[in-house]
């Protein structure tokens, strides 16, 4: 059997790269990783990314893009599912997934709040959404109890944004939740998900949270500091 060549075209921030990377790796399917900086796009990336973001696979010399594709032609293509077998609990899960997209653009509104009471209509709307996750979850200490899946390869790095977050103040969004705080924990010691990012990965999302000149921006600069690592 002849193996395709993957290459991910990738962002070092992208939350979206990260997934493709924790299910690659949770595969153990070899890949190229070839980063790209989305400010000044490539002719050749542009070529390949109608939609001018990423992630992207070029499987050979053919392209897919847009990060639920490639998970899911990940799942029919490489070894060691992801998905539950059955199709109810499969359908389930991906609802899930989208949920995890959605409360990735309410990171994102979080970041371009303009200020203090925009910002925290934004952190009420994503503390909400993370109650229905703690209504949801078991006793894990994954999504799905004891098996790793796709879901927990989308929160992985939705998780790791409050790394970052926690150093800069306490925005109440994951406060009372002891299963999703629980599971935020598994997920952070998982090789896949630890692995997905470049060490500098925090050091990237401080620069660019402070470059926001949002309300996000002057908590940073009101906090104490950056944390270990983070250079002003």
């Amino acid at each position: 059997m002849i193996m395709s060549k993957l290459t991910l075209i990738s962002h070092r921030l992208c939350p979206y790269v990260q997934r493709a990377v924790i299910a690659l790796t949770e595969k153990s399917t070899p890949f190229e990783r070839v980063d790209v900086d989305l400010a000044n796009k490539p002719d050749w990336f542009k070529a390949i990314s109608p939609l001018g973001k990423t992630p992207v696979l070029k499987v050979d010399n053919r392209a897919i893009f847009e990060s639920a594709v490639i998970l899911e032609y990940l799942e029919d293509t490489q070894p060691h599912p992801l998905h539950p077998a059955d199709p109810l609990r499969r359908a389930e899960h991906r609802s899930w997934i989208e949920f995890g997209s959605s409360i990735l653009n309410d990171i994102w509104a979080l970041y371009a709040a303009p200020d203090a009471s925009a910002f925290e209509t934004k952190a009420k709307v994503l503390g909400g959404k993370f109650g229905q996750l703690e209504r949801r979850l078991s006793d894990g200490p994954y999504f799905d109890d004891a098996s790793f899946s796709l879901v927990d390869a989308v929160f992985g790095p939705v998780f790791r944004h409050f790394d970052v977050f926690d150093r800069i103040g306490d925005f109440g969004v994951l406060a009372g939740k002891p299963k999703v705080n629980a599971w935020r924990g598994a997920l952070a010691d998982r090789t896949s998900i630890r692995n997905a990012v470049s060490r500098d990965y925090e050091q990237r999302l401080w620069a660019f949270l402070e470059a926001r000149g949002s309300h996000i921006s002057r908590l940073m600069f009101m906090a104490s500091g950056p944390p270990p690592g983070i250079r002003r």
